[in-house]
């Protein structure tokens, strides 16, 4: 059954009328963006995150709502959604030195929730000391290879097709995101939030360095009383070194960097051995003048876990991912094109390939809101076994518009 959608935008003279869903959400959104102030940002006064006194240190509450509406051609239209707090308290001294315990809690979200933690409640809750040497960091947080990584601009990372945290294509045997599958990640990011300690230098002729130990694949409040799940061929003991670089061509601003993790195979089955998983990434933006602005870049990663699966990683296994993506800004409009491959190669798993592609444009309400519209495409393939489709291919289209309100 084909659904019809017609309306015009207030004000203008155009009249849209199609059967197709995508071009009916592109051009509601085009719709509404064209009643947004034509220069900069909204004049809307900004939330703050909330603040106290406690004695000598502060509280702060501040958070992130994210909500996207969008159809599909696999599902029928559809919502997507996820709250997020992120609670600190921190004391500064007369010292220069700044001591703070931070978290992230993941308080609701849905199926289509992708993020990088298996969805945990508490996906961060880690203690932090700055001082002029650098700043120590430990608990349950990223490392130093994702923390400094460059992947290329995203307009928006909550909805990029790279390292997303919430995708638009459901796989209706399981309920879950598809992406889950094989989800596209070009920064090395293989430590997760399990508890570990990490040191970053200070920024010293654009160059820093970051380097984290991880003990285990734990994850606690309490950050190394849990040695992780009881699975063979768990990772510990993993290392990570990485560095990034940020330095002035003319007008120019070119960013690098490069991130490695290297662990040891705990509970080792035949086949099986310890985690090597490396990405070198780059961006460039420009500024054409006080307004305007083109950015161009992206990253590559490699890595010996199957799917990027750290529990699963062989000799004979590789996964690949690459993203490139460029970005034109102006005031507090954005419009950005990305591209991602991955590839995950086994002899006794499928051999999957994934792509994905996104046009999309952005607007900055105010320092709070952001609203971004625009399109995915993803097609996967694989040589053994078939999709919920019945076949070795799937081809997943999306048009989308996704609200982030930032505290």
């Amino acid at each position: 059954m084909s659904h019809r959608c017609t309306g015009t935008c207030p004000g203008k003279k155009v009249r849209r009328t199609s059967r197709n869903p995508i071009i009916c959400l592109a051009a509601t959104f085009a719709c509404v963006l064209s009643l947004a102030p034509a220069a900069s940002r909204a004049e809307v006064f900004p939330v703050e995150p909330l603040s106290t006194e406690l004695g000598p240190a502060t509280l702060n509450l501040g958070g992130i709502a994210d909500g996207a509406l969008f159809t599909t051609d696999r599902n029928s239209n559809t919502a997507a959604g996820l709250l997020r707090l992120n609670p600190s308290i921190l004391r500064a001294y007369d010292t220069g030195m700044v001591i703070s315990l931070e978290a992230s809690i993941l308080v609701a979200h849905d199926t289509l929730a992708l993020d990088r933690y298996g969805n945990d409640v508490f996906e961060k809750v880690y203690g932090k000391v700055q001082f002029g040497l650098g700043r120590f960091e430990i608990g349950q947080t990223d490392g130093a290879a994702y923390t400094l990584a460059v992947t290329g601009p995203k307009i928006d990372p909550a909805v990029s097709v790279d390292d997303p945290q919430m995708t638009f294509f459901r796989d209706p045997a399981t309920g879950r995101a598809f992406a889950s599958i094989f989800a596209l990640r070009s920064e090395t990011g293989s430590s997760s939030n399990f508890a570990k300690l990490s040191f970053y230098t200070p920024k010293l002729f654009g160059v820093q360095l970051g380097l984290s130990y991880t003990p285990s694949e734990g994850k606690n409040v309490l950050p190394f009383l849990d040695a992780g799940p009881d699975v063979a061929n768990r990772q510990n003991r993993m290392w990570e070194m990485a560095a990034a670089y940020e330095t002035q061509l003319g007008d120019a601003t070119a960013k690098i960097s490069g991130g490695v993790t290297m662990g040891h195979n705990e509970w080792r089955t035949p086949g099986h051995e310890g985690l090597t998983d490396w990405s070198l990434g780059a961006e460039v933006d420009y500024p054409l003048d006080d307004e305007w602005k083109i950015s161009a870049g992206g990253a590559y990663r490699r890595s010996n876990a199957y799917a990027f699966d750290v529990n699963d990683v062989q000799a004979l296994r590789n996964t690949g991912a690459l993203h490139v993506s460029t970005a034109v800004t102006w005031t507090a409009w954005s419009a950005g094109f990305e591209y991602s491959d991955g590839t995950a190669r086994a002899l006794d798993a499928p051999d999957l390939d994934a792509r994905g592609m996104q046009a999309a444009i952005s607007y900055a309400i105010n320092d709070n809101l952001q609203l971004t519209g625009g399109w995915q495409r993803f097609v996967y393939e694989r040589d053994m076994g078939v999709f919920y489709n019945g076949r070795q291919r799937i081809d997943m289209n999306a048009g989308f518009a996704h609200l982030r309100f930032k505290v």
